[in-house]
């Protein structure tokens, strides 16, 4: 299935628009799914199951979200993701824009980082 990056993103905009019960308008490339949106760790899973749906894809739970990189102690100190758990979260989330959570690398932002652009980058890699 050959999509443009219009047509994923209007399908991924719907998914989020339906999931989270917010406006067309609020869903923006730009905008992220926790902060802007108010996604909570409950909606992912609507989400994920819409975006399924909607693309004939299959998204593991361990691709969007690395849990066992951030609660690993091999790549987070203090609190904080440490540049080998950087390096590790790029090479599995290479469609993901970590530009942002490098600068202030906390894990308990990381939950505050995936777009909806990110989420459109995603799925194009999948379809």
């Amino acid at each position: 299935m050959t999509l443009s990056s219009d047509e994923i993103f209007e399908k991924v905009q719907s998914a989020l628009v339906d999931a989270l019960g917010v406006d067309d308008d609020e869903v923006t490339a730009d905008a992220t799914l926790v902060g802007d949106l108010g996604a909570e760790s409950i909606d992912f899973l609507d989400i994920v199951f819409k975006l399924e749906k909607s693309f004939g894809i299959t998204i593991p739970r361990e691709e969007l979200s690395p849990e066992d990189i951030l609660t690993n102690s091999q790549y987070v100190q203090d609190g904080l993701v440490t540049a080998d758990g950087i390096s590790e979260l790029k090479k599995r989330m290479a469609w993901a824009d970590l530009s942002k959570f490098e600068q202030n690398p906390r894990v308990q932002d990381f939950g505050n980082l995936l777009t909806v652009g990110d989420m459109c980058n995603y799925v194009a890699t999948k379809i």
